[in-house]
């Protein structure tokens, strides 16, 4: 799962935690492994989930998405998460219950890598990120890397370049 919606023009290097982060460990400790490495790719879709017990389907969630790009590797397990992309592109429009929020981006990455481990998630990547989101914990508007975070996460980016404060 990738943090809310928000753009940054920027070679970068993000570690946060979060209390999303604790609360979607629910749906993923009985996860099983899994992984994936694929020269080039394309998937769009739907979802509806929540509320049935079963690995990914116990908070609810629901959105439309689509991606494309070359170079894909990604393995779970549990609440472990890793992966690595090649350049890609993908677009998308959800909300989650997990972090009370919904948003809607769009995004372009020359490359990213990436993993997690419950609610430590940590992320290098060059990327272009356009995209906002709104919640009960605050509000994100950023547009080819200027824009700013209030609530829970305060912060402000001019050109790419900024700063972010998590509260809690």
């Amino acid at each position: 799962s990738e943090q809310g919606p928000h753009a940054d023009v920027k070679a970068s290097a993000e570690v946060s935690v979060g209390t999303a982060g604790l609360v979607e460990m629910i749906d993923t400790f009985d996860r099983p492994g899994s992984s994936i490495a694929v020269g080039t790719y394309a998937d769009a879709g739907v979802y509806a989930d929540g509320l049935e017990d079963k690995p990914g389907k116990r908070i609810p969630k629901a959105g439309v998405y689509a991606g494309a790009g070359v170079g894909l590797a990604r393995a779970e397990w549990s609440v472990f998460e890793a992966q690595a992309k090649g350049p890609n592109a993908s677009a998308g429009v959800g909300a989650s219950a997990a972090s009370l929020s919904a948003g809607a981006f769009a995004r372009a990455e020359v490359a990213s890598a990436s993993a997690s481990a419950g609610p430590l998630k940590a992320k290098v990547g060059l990327s272009a990120d356009t995209g906002a989101s709104v919640g009960l914990t605050g509000v994100e508007a950023k547009v080819l890397g200027t824009g700013f975070s209030f609530g829970r996460k305060m912060g402000v980016s001019l050109f790419g370049t900024g700063f972010e404060v998590n509260l809690w």
